[in-house]
């Protein structure tokens, strides 16, 4: 097959399982935003069949002005549409588009009769009708419905959906749906993201051997509520147990961190994100990993940082809904997940306390949680998955004659 893989935000495990589809014999275009602004995987071709293009250069979205943002993203989408008529692929699969890109790419799927598969992430309307719900945006009720329903026409559209939890499934039920999804929990590339040794040279280029660390390695918005994480340094200082606070971010949640961490003198190192090839060292330089995820997102986003963490064998400490995906993961691996919340802190931090005065438990929970991947991260399975479904929704399975 030819075959154009979308993946808005430029995960690992999604170039990942375009360089498994390319080894298999397929040829993959395998296609990111740079736009958008987070921690990215191998994006460069090492493998025969597999070429990687971009949307979105020299755009710099504006995520809090909403208005623009919307004709951006659907300018984006109109730039991913002609991509789609550039590479003609026997079948598509999109993942992480914002809806207005998505509307437009179906769309023009539609027009040129390709059939694609909606690689379902996040549900659009429920995360947008959370944060009217919590005051951050009251306008996003009304663009929780418009939105909503584009994310709706769009599925209907798919000729295939993959989800990455039971959860969505009712979702899919309500838009009529169900019939047409399978259930795939994402995963991270255990050849890739690998454990090393505490002290490393990305720690010691830090300052960081020797000093008890909490790390924080991802995507981090204001609604994720980062005050918690210099929150819960402060805890861990008033109980005896002073850390240095690390966080790999660039966001809005940049500044909101550094004042909170002056005015109640946290030791913070803040830092943007780092290179992919650097991502071991940097997981490897956490005595402690940390995930947030805000309540309202607990049964439909699994954040993949949570993945990648229990990839370089580490403890982990969740700050996320008891019934989230990667909380049930954690929990399996040993390590623990606590509310999001402020009264939640002080047992946490004593969690935390446990385990930094404790190296044989330490190890214990970072190996726990690298087995816990080695078992649920089969890459084999996976894009055997992928690609009967894609095979699936092309017919025959062979692709288009030309380069």
């Amino acid at each position: 097959m030819r075959i154009l893989v979308h993946d808005y935000s430029g995960h690992p495990f999604q170039a990942q399982l375009s360089r498994e589809l390319a080894r298999r014999g397929h040829r993959v275009v395998h296609s990111t935003c740079t736009a958008y602004v987070s921690g990215k995987g191998d994006l460069a071709s090492d493998t025969p069949g597999l070429r990687f293009a971009t949307i979105g250069d020299g755009v710099r979205l504006r995520k809090e002005a909403y208005a623009r943002r919307l004709g951006q993203e659907t300018g984006l989408g109109c730039e991913l549409a002609r991509q789609v008529a550039r590479v003609r692929p026997d079948a598509a699969l999109l993942s992480n588009l914002p809806v207005p890109a998505l509307v437009v790419t179906a769309a023009a799927l539609r027009a040129l009769r390709i059939p694609w598969v909606l690689w379902h992430q996040d549900v659009t309307a429920v995360a947008l009708r959370s944060f009217a719900a919590a005051g951050v945006a009251r306008a996003m009720g009304v663009a929780a419905t418009v939105l909503g329903a584009g994310e709706k026409w769009a599925a209907r559209r798919a000729a295939a959906v993959v989800v990455i939890a039971d959860s969505f499934v009712p979702v899919h039920a309500q838009w009529g749906t169900a019939h047409k999804v399978t259930v795939v929990p994402n995963w991270a590339p255990l050849d890739e993201i690998t454990p090393v040794p505490r002290a490393n040279a990305w720690s010691a280029q830090h300052g960081l051997d020797g000093v008890p660390t909490l790390l924080y390695s991802g995507t981090l918005g204001l609604k994720h509520n980062p005050v918690l994480l210099v929150r819960l340094a402060e805890r861990l200082r008033e109980q005896g147990s002073p850390v240095r606070l690390v966080v790999v971010n660039d966001g809005p949640a940049v500044p909101v961190l550094r004042t909170a961490a002056a005015e109640r003198g946290v030791d913070l190192t803040l830092l943007p994100f780092q290179p992919y090839a650097r991502l071991p060292e940097v997981l490897g330089s956490g005595d402690v990993l940390v995930v947030l995820l805000d309540p309202d997102a607990g049964r439909f986003s699994v954040p993949s940082k949570t993945l990648s963490y229990l990839c370089a064998g580490r403890p982990v400490l969740g700050l996320m809904p008891a019934d989230n995906l990667a909380a049930g993961l954690l929990r399996r691996a040993g390590s623990a997940v606590f509310p999001p919340e402020e009264r939640a802190l002080e047992d946490a931090a004593a969690w935390v306390r446990t385990v930094l005065s404790d190296p044989a438990l330490a190890e214990r929970l970072g190996k726990e949680s690298r087995a816990l991947a080695e078992r649920e991260f089969a890459l084999d399975d996976c894009a055997t998955g992928f690609e009967e479904i894609l095979r699936g929704v092309c017919g025959a399975g062979t692709g288009r004659a030309g380069t």
